[in-house]
This record gives structure tokens, sequence and C-alpha cells, in this order.
């Protein structure tokens, strides 16, 4: 195989496979999803070896496993230097008695299979767990103080599904075992999630605010983030929580407009909070329809250097995004 044929990830994947002197195995979960892929392609860019832990089987360099039944052969985990768990069921849909359940297990029994596990050896790697913002509720936009890492979770479904998420990693904190919780808020990537499905609709000149437009969206570049948990991986101080955003948060009116510029095309046609809340139910109220203003405390105070921390910055770097692979 040449290498000029293959994609980026795949190019640096070659070459890191043939050399001895690379800085570590790193195990990631969720390797394939939007968040995964990127990670992958700059652990690989970095030097490190990456293992996939997938629930699909027969992949390549790839482990499977499935937390439903509780079945993982632990060896994966062996003569690594960090495990990072971002798999789980997707949250954009309507949630129905059945996915609610999906979107709580698929989170809580991965989380605690990968904890245990890790607790059980001499020398555990550090578990850097996938979270979110979602912690601190649906309205968390700093009316009674500051929204940090510090703050105390909320109420609603996806506040209960962040606090058993992240409880489940207490096997191996108990131990010592250091682990971290990307609470990460909206991810903006032209590869997949909310932005890519805006662009589209926004292109033919159909974009609008969601509702009034004034609810807060704390949001993070996916090369921010990626770099986040390169961060969190590498840094043996870090332990607990950490805001995943941007230090500039917007209200969804500024960010539909925000798009509208930088696509050269108006943002004029609302969508309505009532149908939101129709077609999706308390998905709508939890997720589109929340407003969540929540600061990046702790990466302030390690003076985290984000490549885009403003909106302007940030979707002119997504629309240059190349796909991963």
């Amino acid at each position: 195989m040449r290498k000029a044929a293959l994609g980026p990830c795949l190019r640096s994947q070659f070459s890191r496979d043939n050399k001895m002197n690379h800085r570590g195995t790193i195990v990631v979960s969720g390797a394939s999803g939007l968040i995964g892929s990127a990670l992958k392609c700059s652990l690989l860019s970095r030097g490190y070896l990456v293992r996939e832990l997938s629930r699909k089987p027969n992949l390549p360099r790839g482990q499977s496993w499935d937390p439903a039944t509780e079945q993982m052969d632990a060896s994966i985990l062996e003569d690594t230097i960090a495990v990072v768990h971002l798999s789980g069921e997707p949250i954009a849909q309507r949630w129905t008695f059945a996915v609610r359940q999906k979107i709580l297990e698929s989170r809580v029994k991965s989380t605690a299979m990968l904890a245990k596990n890790l607790a059980q050896m001499d020398s555990p790697p550090p578990l850097i767990v996938a979270s979110g913002i979602n912690y601190y509720g649906a309205s968390c936009s700093g009316e009674n103080g500051d929204i940090t890492e510090s703050s105390q979770s909320g109420t609603g479904f996806l506040a209960s599904v962040c606090r058993e998420w992240e409880g489940a990693a207490q096997p191996l904190i108990n131990v010592g075992g250091r682990v971290v919780f990307m609470r990460t808020g909206v991810v903006l990537s032209a590869q997949g999630g909310a932005l890519a499905k805006l662009l589209l609709p926004f292109r033919l000149g159909f974009g609008g605010p969601i509702g009034h437009g004034q609810q807060h969206m704390s949001w993070i570049a996916i090369s921010d983030l990626v770099s986040a948990y390169v961060k969190a991986i590498e840094d043996g101080s870090i332990a607990g929580p950490i805001n995943a955003v941007s230090p500039n948060s917007i209200t969804n009116k500024a960010f539909t407009t925000a798009l509208a510029r930088s696509l050269f095309r108006p943002a004029i046609l609302p969508l309505p909070a009532f149908l939101l809340r129709v077609v999706f139910g308390c998905m709508a109220k939890e997720t589109l329809l929340a407003d969540m203003n929540v600061i990046p405390q702790r990466l302030l105070d390690m003076q985290f250097e984000w490549q885009t921390p403003d909106i302007n910055s940030a979707l002119l770097s997504c629309l240059k995004e190349r796909p991963n692979g």
C-alpha cells in the first residue's frame, strides 16, 4: 500500500506502527464518532498509538466490547497511558422511555465497567470521561452567580444522567486513580453535530434563531475540544470536572447571525419553540431551548489557549475543516 493513497490519519498510523519509539498507547471508545475521530487523528499525529474500543466486531486495530452485557477483554487496557471514554447513545432524538434508558445505561454501564477494570490494575492509567454541561441543568445562565465546575448539579433528565455517568467512575477514584470529566458544551464542527445539520438550511437562506433566540449557548470548536482532551491526557495534575467550552458564550440569536454572515446569507426565519416541543418533546427543552451560560474556569486557571475563542473565528475554522480519516 502506498502512503500517498492514505488519508492524513491513516498515513500517520502507517508511519507510527513502524516505529518503536512512540509516545505510548491510548485506548479510545467511540473513536469513530465526531469527537473520537478528530481526537484519534490528533493523537496519531502527536506520536501516540490508538486502540479503538468499539461495540462493532471485527474492526481493524480495534477491540469489541458490550457494556450492556458487561463483556470486555480487559487486556486491551494493559500497557496503556490513558483511556478516553467517548461512546454513548445519541441524545439528539425524541426521548421515548426506551431511548431514555439507552441514553442513561449506555453511559453509566460502560463507564462503570471501565472504572472497575482499571481499579483492579496495580498502576491504572487515567480515565478521561466525556460528560456534558447539562450537568448544571437546562437553565444555568448565571443569574445566581457564575456557573463553574464548582457549581451544583441542576434538575432535568440530562442533569441526572450526567450525575450518574460521572458517579460510575467512583471505583477508580476510590483507589486513587486519576479521573477527568469533560463537561462539554455544543461542539462546533462542519463534519457532524449541530453545525453540520444547520449548514444546508442556512446556505439555502432558511436559517434563523431558535425560539426567541435569547437563550445562552456555551460552545466549543472541535479543534479546541481535542486540545483540551490532549491536555487532560498529558497533564497528570488534572483531575475532576473540566468545563470544555469557549470562554465567550453567546445567545442563540448571535450564533445564527454569525453563521449566516459567514455563509453570506440572511438569518430571518426563526424556528418556533412550540414546534420544537411538539416534534422533540423534552429533548427540545433540555437542549435546543436550554439557556446555558457556563464558564470554563479551570481551563482559564490553567491558562489553556483556545485556538478559536470567539464565534467568528470558530465558524471560519470549522468551515475550512477537512474530513478526518
